[in-house]
């Protein structure tokens, strides 16, 4: 089951044109374009005459045309022509309240009198001036959830990529998990070791030891942000050097996901070899080792549920519990999605 209430990111803005765009969530098939003043439509993806999926037609004014038997749709789902007729009144389909925002493309599924923009968490580093972005997205076999898991638990980066982002001091950091509302905040704090290979290359081959921190921010369904970065050892953090990471989650079945990632940096401003060697590293580091592995744990279980299969659970899962915790009691009703929250609002 999926949250219903709730924003899910469809696409990066740039994905969507003026030709009609598809995109599975939550095992609803999407049809996205652009209106004639840019505005984003989003409606299901499915003509109600024949069932034909509507991203195959075209787009032509504001409205979307079915390929198979010609009838038009407004953005507002509304059947406004007919090439046999007159238009049927009750030929209408679902369209989704849609907003573009950070540069991501955000979609409600839920009920649309329930669409606060104030519900979807700050992702404003995307747009900072002062920062530069690298940025994509990955196609996973594998459940949501457990996507989440992998990163709210970044206890596996000490053994999953340890010769890239990974290092030994990552598995016996200090870990703090806090919980406001349902946003969770799972940090890292590794002090005095040596960095983890791409992070020494980063900071200029440094070569000495490092603080270094991974403090992720998580708000439901599965929005994240990643804080990390080293600086030398006691030290405060703005004397070293650090990137901001999106990581966004939107289902696309029980068994796939759509894996919206972005990292974010305040040095190296106009450095495009640097923006390869981070989207490499990104690419490596995910579709190398992250993928195959989560990708063997989605076989392993199969369709059985998670908790029916009883997980051995550690100190250092704190983090990725609470997370499914709360999914859990939003899809069952037992509370709502609060205002996300920032360490900001925790000063």
């Amino acid at each position: 089951m999926y949250i219903e209430d709730a924003w899910y990111v469809a696409a990066w803005g740039r994905e969507i044109d003026r030709q009609p765009f598809a995109r599975r969530i939550c095992d609803v098939p999407i049809v996205l374009y652009r209106t004639s003043d840019g505005a984003i439509s989003a409606l299901h993806d499915q003509c109600p005459h024949r069932f034909a999926p509507l991203h195959l037609g075209v787009v032509e004014g504001d409205r979307i045309q079915c390929p198979y038997h010609g009838l038009v749709f407004a953005a507002d789902g509304q059947c406004v022509h007919s090439p046999h007729g007159h238009a049927p009144s009750a030929a209408r389909i679902r369209a989704f309240r849609v907003v573009e925002r950070y540069s991501l493309v955000w979609i409600w599924f839920g009920d649309p009198d329930k669409a606060e923009v104030e519900l979807i968490p700050d992702f404003s580093c995307l747009v900072d001036p002062d920062l530069r972005t690298v940025s994509g997205v990955f196609m996973v076999g594998a459940h949501y959830e457990l996507v989440t898991d992998n990163l709210m638990d970044l206890s596996h980066v000490a053994f999953l990529h340890k010769n890239g982002i990974g290092s030994d001091a990552i598995a016996t950091g200090k870990h703090r998990v806090q919980q406001h509302g349902t946003t969770i905040f799972s940090d890292r704090w590794c002090a005095d070791a040596p960095a983890p290979p791409v992070w020494d290359a980063l900071f200029g081959d440094y070569g000495r030891n490092v603080d270094h921190w991974l403090d992720m921010r998580w708000d439901p369904p599965a929005n994240m942000l990643l804080d990390v970065g080293v600086t030398p050892t006691g030290q405060p953090r703005d004397e070293g050097i650090s990137t901001l990471g999106l990581d966004i989650l939107t289902p696309e079945t029980a068994t796939t996901t759509h894996y919206f990632w972005a990292m974010t940096r305040d040095f190296g401003q106009q450095d495009a070899q640097l923006d390869e060697m981070i989207a490499g590293a990104t690419e490596q580091a995910f579709q190398q080792e992250d993928l195959p592995m989560l990708e063997a744990v989605q076989k392993q279980m199969g369709s059985r549920a998670f908790d029916a299969m009883k997980p051995l659970l550690l100190p250092f899962d704190e983090g990725a519990v609470r997370a499914r915790r709360v999914v859990a009691a939003v899809v069952e009703g037992r509370r709502s999605i609060e205002r996300p929250l920032t360490k900001k609002d925790l000063r």
